[in-house]
């Protein structure tokens, strides 16, 4: 007798933050006939997109008694995407009509735009209904020793006047990777007497006029940040471990911004030696050398670690297999499009838990993991670029497209993505406000016109 298909299953789902991704997961678990409860440590949505003026006291956020700020968005930050390949699949990024005249109309829009963007999707889905604001989950744990399928979560809510202590049969970690910074290893930094900072504590060019800076890091926020700071700064060097040891090329346009390559040591007088050779006396280094994942609710008894910014083991870059399906992950890849994976990883996760889509063995999905492990460093990948995608990530928006039964990446979003990376390496002064891309542009708003 041929087995019966089992029904659509509805679990209790908490869901680790109200972001990008935290809002279309909850979208999509409710979709599929979750139940969900999103925990929120901010007032509103919109994660690392919530621009403040507060930066934390420490300046390097190493502390760990420091005060926290969620948010390393600088003032002058637009995006480096544009909004029409940027947004959720069935919710465009567009121009909305008859909103207010604060929104900002261009193809790279400011952090101000997106955070709209997404707080106009939170209201179109009726999402904010099940956030619990001003919510800092403290611990998230297997809710019995052996026992899988059922996570305890501890919360405090409005400045832990409120203490939850819940059961919940899965859990969605939403949280984000914008806020634990990296730091570069600079010999001699302890008796340098300059101020060191990282760029999660920039917000604006200002405090920086008149002095000599150093920034290290090969990133959309060295490359932003070293442009933001050279209009005010007397001179801005950018060292960068990728270029050649002998780099010294003065940045076209600008008098006073150099590229180098690292740094080789700092010194007690103040002065910064690069590995090409060039000595200098610098007031300020910056770091703008990425962030760390960090999950300090979390407690899996070492089934899931971060080791050299490689969380693992996790099966398609979302589900640890000794905890599949019930502890899952979204936005844990980078250097990808990351809306549109968002909602294709939440899709896929909403239907596993449901028992609609069927997960491989436990065995199987570890295999596969070793595998790629395996090929990373067959290849001389460090671990720290495990969830580096790029180019392939258009191969695993298919897969897990396939996987939900829902068309792939548009043509023209994948189009657009290269295009812009060509534009932006070639100018990246401009690359945001010019552009020949026009037929693309026709393709995604005949698309969006589905959905308008």
């Amino acid at each position: 007798m041929a087995p019966s298909l089992s029904p659509i299953r509805s679990h209790h789902v908490a869901v680790i933050g109200a972001g990008a991704a935290g809002l279309v997961a909850a979208r999509e678990l409710r979709r599929e006939g979750h139940s969900v409860v999103v925990f929120e440590r901010q007032k509103q949505v919109g994660g690392t997109w919530i621009y403040t003026d507060h930066i934390e006291p420490d300046p390097l956020s190493v502390d760990p008694t420091r005060s926290v700020v969620h948010s390393s968005v600088y003032g002058s930050l637009r995006t480096n995407l544009p909004r029409e390949c940027m947004g959720y699949r069935d919710y465009p990024f567009v121009v909305r009509s008859g909103v207010s005249e604060s929104r900002d109309p261009r193809r790279f829009p400011s952090h101000s735009e997106v955070l709209a963007y997404l707080q106009d999707f939170a209201k179109e889905f009726a999402i904010e209904e099940m956030v619990r604001f001003e919510t800092a989950v403290l611990k998230v744990a297997p809710a019995a020793e052996g026992e899988i399928g059922k996570w305890r979560v501890e919360s405090t809510e409005n400045e832990k006047t409120v203490l939850r202590d819940e059961i919940y049969d899965a859990v969605v970690v939403c949280n984000g990777h914008y806020i634990e910074p990296r730091l570069a290893e600079i010999p001699g930094i302890s008796s340098w007497p300059g101020k060191e900072m990282h760029s999660h504590n920039y917000r604006i060019p200002e405090p920086f006029r008149d002095q000599v800076v150093v920034l290290i890091g090969n990133s959309a926020s060295a490359d932003d940040i070293s442009r933001d700071i050279a209009r005010v700064a007397k001179e801005v060097h950018v060292a960068c471990r990728s270029n050649d040891a002998d780099t010294f090329i003065k940045r076209p346009g600008y008098t006073n911004l150099w590229m180098h390559s690292m740094i080789e040591s700092v010194h007690e007088d103040g002065s910064v030696v690069f590995q090409n050779g060039k000595t200098i006396s610098v007031d300020v280094i910056m770091h703008c050398t990425g962030y760390k994942y960090h999950f300090p609710f979390l407690e899996t008894n070492g089934n899931v670690t971060v080791d050299d910014n490689r969380v693992g083991p996790l099966y398609k870059d979302v589900v640890p297999p000794a905890f599949a399906p019930w502890l899952s992950f979204i936005g844990i890849p980078w250097k990808v499009v990351p809306f549109p994976m968002f909602e294709l990883q939440s899709k896929w996760i909403a239907g596993v838990l449901s028992g609609r889509i069927p997960l491989p063995s436990k065995e199987d999905m570890i295999m596969e993991i070793k595998t790629l492990y395996a090929t990373l460093e067959a290849q001389g990948i460090a671990k720290r670029y495990t969830h580096q995608m790029g180019i392939t990530q258009f191969e695993y928006n298919h897969w897990l497209a396939s996987q939900c039964g829902c068309s792939e990446t548009e043509e023209w979003r994948k189009e657009m993505y290269l295009t812009t990376g060509v534009r932006k390496r070639a100018h990246p002064e401009t690359y945001r406000d010019e552009w020949d891309d026009h037929h693309l542009v026709s393709q995604a708003n005949q698309d969006f016109s589905l959905y308008a």
